[in-house]
């Protein structure tokens, strides 16, 4: 039981990892490259740093589950991704929002059953 729930729980940060990769890309992507170079390399390095260490715990669980569910799981970055955009980002939440992460929810869920 406790390298199942190692497993889970590398997945769950794989998945933090990806999420906020994107988000400290985005700030990167906000940073006016002629007023603050050294901002855009710092979120640069950041957002980089993140997605390559949820690659690297990707390798790792994919030694554990197959497949078939380890990459279908990874949508679960799209929920972490929408908590960031709303609450860091000022992000509207939308109806149809809500119902596209329910929709992973319920897939994530039915995949682990």
């Amino acid at each position: 039981m406790g390298i199942n729930l190692l497993v889970i729980l590398m997945l769950l940060v794989m998945t933090w990892c990806g999420a906020f990769g994107g988000y400290f890309l985005k700030l990167a992507s906000d940073t006016d490259l002629k007023k603050d170079l050294p901002g855009l390399v710092k979120w640069l390095i950041v957002g980089l740093l993140s997605y390559g260490s949820g690659a690297i715990l990707n390798i790792i669980v994919l030694r554990y589950l197959p497949y078939t569910v380890v990459f279908p799981l990874t949508s679960i970055t799209y929920i972490w991704t929408f908590v960031l955009s709303y609450h860091l980002l000022g992000e509207p939440i939308t109806k149809r929002k809500l119902l596209g992460i329910g929709f992973i929810g319920i897939g994530a869920i039915c995949l682990v059953i």
